[in-house]
């Protein structure tokens, strides 16, 4: 028999990584506002492998709306703005010989609509998935009383499960909301 205790335990540790994904995913979310976060996904050919930017340069924000990219090898350069500009993260590199400049553009509003939206279907997928757990533990949790499980305990269980997956959602919905407003400032 399976202690109610690890299936609370479990059921929390899928939530939390729930959260950290949703977390993960809006900070590669564009918002008008420079963050390194936005490169994560180039690669470039180094040396034979497909290795991260941030792996072979220095990416700083000097300012709001600039990134640079310095790369440790200066044969580098036309290797990574090719990789930025095939990528879809929609900025074009500008490159001064030492170190390669991304502008990013201010927001119109109906982009920043559409990212709100995105960000909306992200925390949407986040809750779903919350809401997964919330489902299994509790059918688990109803199979360990066949198992010897009393149905008092059986019920304190699953309403400690009712609670982490509210506990959660508000979670969830505070991480869209901070996204959103970040979205939607000019």
């Amino acid at each position: 028999m399976i202690e109610p205790k690890e299936i609370l335990q479990d059921a929390e540790e899928m939530m939390q990584a729930a959260v950290e994904y949703l977390d993960d995913t809006l900070a590669h979310i564009r918002a008008g506002k420079a963050t390194p976060k936005i490169l994560d996904p180039i690669k470039i050919d180094y040396y034979g492998s497909m290795t991260p930017l941030a792996n072979v340069s220095t990416i700083t924000t000097p300012d709001a709306r600039t990134i640079t990219i310095m790369p440790w090898e200066k044969k580098l350069l036309p290797d990574i703005e090719r990789a930025i500009i095939n990528s879809n993260i929609g900025l074009a590199p500008s490159n001064n010989g030492e170190v390669i400049r991304l502008s990013i553009p201010p927001l119109t509003e109906e982009r920043r609509r559409d990212l709100a939206k995105q960000c909306k279907a992200e925390a949407e997928n986040a809750k779903v998935s919350v809401r997964t757990q919330r489902r299994d533990a509790i059918e688990t949790l109803k199979k360990q009383i066949k198992d010897g499980l009393s149905e008092d305990n059986e019920k304190d269980a699953e309403a400690e499960v009712q609670k982490l997956h509210d506990k959660y959602v508000k979670l969830i919905d505070e991480v869209y909301a901070k996204k959103e407003k970040e979205i939607m400032t000019v």
